[in-house]
């Protein structure tokens, strides 16, 4: 359906957010990478919050759907700077992954946040034992 609808000039683009979830606000997770297998044109765009006046981070783990709203409506004011990127596209050589890998690379730099190597999923779910054991081997041979 995405397809169909970039290859429709005028239709309006599509906004998606391809970590699937947000963090903290200091890095940048796995992106999905369905949205960069499409085809057509990324414009990348970089949103940081600034928690001075408000938090727009929602901790699940720690405060109820009613908490969150409850602080996000009477904060002072949710500050973010937005930063639209040079649009990007899919190189002849590159498959999906390494697309996304390389507009994350953009968004982080540009918010001044790390890359993680790690789906957001994470935060919700454990970690899988293949994982786990792929990094305890590579921990292993480093020693």
């Amino acid at each position: 359906r995405i397809r169909e609808h970039i290859a429709d000039k005028t239709k309006l683009p599509i906004l998606i957010f391809p970590e699937g979830t947000c963090i903290n606000n200091t890095s940048v997770m796995m992106f999905k990478k369905g949205s960069f297998e499409v085809g057509g044109t990324i414009h990348p765009v970089a949103i940081k919050y600034d928690p001075r006046f408000g938090d727009a981070f929602w901790n699940s783990t720690k405060h109820s759907m009613m908490t969150y709203i409850f602080n996000i409506i009477t904060s002072w004011a949710i500050v973010c700077d937005v930063w639209y990127l040079p649009p990007m596209v899919k190189e002849e050589e590159e498959d999906s992954i390494h697309f996304a890998n390389r507009v994350k690379a953009a968004i982080a730099a540009q918010g001044g946040m790390s890359m993680l190597p790690w789906d957001g999923g994470l935060k919700r779910k454990k970690v899988k034992e293949s994982f786990k054991e792929e990094q305890q081997r590579k921990y292993c041979q480093i020693v």
